[in-house]
């Protein structure tokens, strides 16, 4: 059969990790385990996993790679020992002396920041996972674990991500049985060199076919979007702001190998009563409270720029159905506003580069490109991400964006990991050299939780910034929504003499010609990121 190498967008993400620039994403989960419960939980994990394995591919190879690295790798199927994939990590059983004590999500932040910049065993399929022992008991007395998922991000994208959790959480206590075939394991591993270089020069030849047979459509796609884009007032100049470079800021510096992470949760459901209210959709609030918090924290530490940041916004190029564990995601850019200090006026012009962005992404999602011809490619992208990193470029060049945004969709009913109940579920996601800090979002349960993943040495107290959200949340709940249009009175039964005269301009009763922004729909990520 042929061979099935990894897209060039997925291979990406391992020619650009280096110590210092970890891309394995994954989640930061508070557990709760039913009353009573006894044994260790890492072994029920593992059994549970065990038990769902031949339903989750992304998890059963590992990466086989081409003669001298000349194009990208490809995967093979793998048996994951899951004594090494799910392991336990304690807490230590006391504070430290003088610290006063800590709650769960805290330690489990700690926890995370300490073990994210461990790099994935790339002779093993590339995910581990860590139970996080020692956390305090619940306020009613359950005992509560923490569990730490790390997946690459060249197997995963966050959509597909997403798919991965559904084959593994549950909506009931008791595991659910699935009807799973016995997984079949192919022998792909034994392929030759002369086999692998063959299979990997057709698939480069098929590519350079698929990407000429396309070329008028692009083209012409492009042509239009380009048109449209420029006479557009709401794209360019004083409308949405997007299409700038990023002001600097604390965040877009090289990044080191430390990371600190830090978690947030709001109510889900009064922000859907919020976007309603002032007629934006979740994703615009979800813009907005990030804004208000980075402005908050960044004018409390006089560096606020007087130029609005910029915020790098992963979309989804995903169909819908699709559940493969590849990347099928692309970048685009949003301005946050946080320039004005008017929070109305703050939403306004977030809901208006909102729009832009869809106007301008929604023709592109179509020729977007995942995958290209790889040959050469690897060399050029790890020399050319090595450079970047140790000419410390991030530190001398303006960015693009300042900031990452990704909103991820998720259950948003209770759900359970091998008997325990999850009782928050906080993304985590990669920093890379001028963007040092990602903010990914999910919807979870009756919650919107934040995972803000920072460089440790841009943002030491991301726990700050974490914090400013609840501030943010008071900004926007103070909004006053938006006054509805007075409604038409019912017309005059005409008379047969006489017709009812039309009402004065100006006069009450008429109908307001200034229109409410229509609603946009949220870029679709996870991929939304990122």
């Amino acid at each position: 059969m042929p061979l099935k190498q990894l897209s060039g967008l997925d291979a990406s993400f391992l020619y650009l990790e280096k110590p210092e620039m970890p891309m394995h994403v994954g989640a930061m989960y508070l557990l709760e385990l039913p009353a009573g419960y006894r044994g260790r939980y890492v072994n029920a994990l593992r059994k549970h996993y065990a038990a769902r394995m031949p339903a989750t591919p992304a998890l059963r190879r590992r990466l086989w790679w081409m003669p001298l690295n000349l194009a990208n790798p490809a995967w093979v199927d793998a048996e994951p020992d899951l004594a090494h994939h799910i392991v336990e990590h304690k807490l230590p059983s006391r504070p430290r002396k003088g610290a006063a004590p800590q709650d769960a999500r805290t330690l489990l932040e700690e926890a995370i920041s300490a073990l994210h910049p461990q790099l994935l065993d790339r002779s093993r399929p590339l995910w581990r996972l860590y139970v996080i022992e020692g956390l305090p008991r619940s306020a009613d007395g359950h005992k509560q674990v923490g569990v730490y998922t790390q997946v690459h991000h060249a197997a995963v994208d966050g959509q597909a991500a997403v798919a991965l959790a559904n084959v593994l959480f549950d909506l009931t206590p008791e595991p659910r049985e699935l009807a799973l075939r016995p997984s079949t394991r192919r022998k792909t591993f034994q392929i030759g060199m002369v086999e692998m270089l063959r299979g990997a020069l057709g698939n480069e030849v098929g590519q350079v076919v698929r990407m000429a047979r396309a070329l008028p459509a692009t083209l012409g796609t492009v042509a239009g979007t380009a048109k449209s884009a420029l006479s557009a007032k709401n794209l360019l100049g004083k409308g949405s702001g997007n299409l700038t470079l990023a002001p600097a800021t604390p965040m877009n510096v090289t990044v080191g190998s430390t990371r600190a992470f830090a978690s947030a949760s709001l109510p889900l459901q009064e922000l859907k009563a919020l976007a309603k209210a002032h007629g934006a959709t979740l994703n615009d609030l979800v813009l907005m409270l990030c804004a208000g918090a980075l402005r908050g924290y960044l004018r409390q530490r006089q560096q606020l720029p007087r130029k609005s940041l910029v915020a790098a916004v992963p979309i989804s190029l995903r169909p819908t159905g699709d559940t493969r564990p590849d990347n099928q995601a692309s970048m685009s850019l949003i301005s946050l506003g946080t320039h004005l200090a008017d929070p109305a006026q703050r939403l306004a012009h977030i809901r208006a580069a909102s729009s832009a962005m869809k106007t301008t992404m929604g023709p592109m999602k179509s020729i977007l490109p995942t995958d290209f011809p790889s040959i050469g490619m690897p060399w050029l992208i790890e020399a050319a991400a090595s450079l970047y990193g140790k000419a410390r470029v991030a530190d001398r060049l303006p960015q693009v964006a300042n900031v990452v945004i990704s909103n991820v969709p998720g259950p948003q009913v209770p759900i359970y990991l091998a008997g325990a109940r999850v009782r928050a579920s906080c993304p985590t996601s990669i920093v890379v050299h001028g963007l040092a800090l990602n903010i990914t979002v999910q919807s979870f349960d009756a919650h919107m939780d934040f995972g803000l993943m920072a460089d440790a040495a841009a943002l030491p107290d991301v726990k700050t910034l974490a914090q400013a959200l609840e501030g943010a949340m008071a900004e926007l709940r103070a909004l006053p929504a938006p006054a509805a249009p007075t409604a038409m009175p019912a017309p005059r039964a005409r008379s047969a003499r006489k017709s009812a005269p039309a009402p004065a301009a100006g006069a009450a009763g008429t109908v307001s010609r200034r229109r409410l922004p229509s609603r946009v729909s949220p870029p679709d990520a996870r991929a939304r990121n990122p």
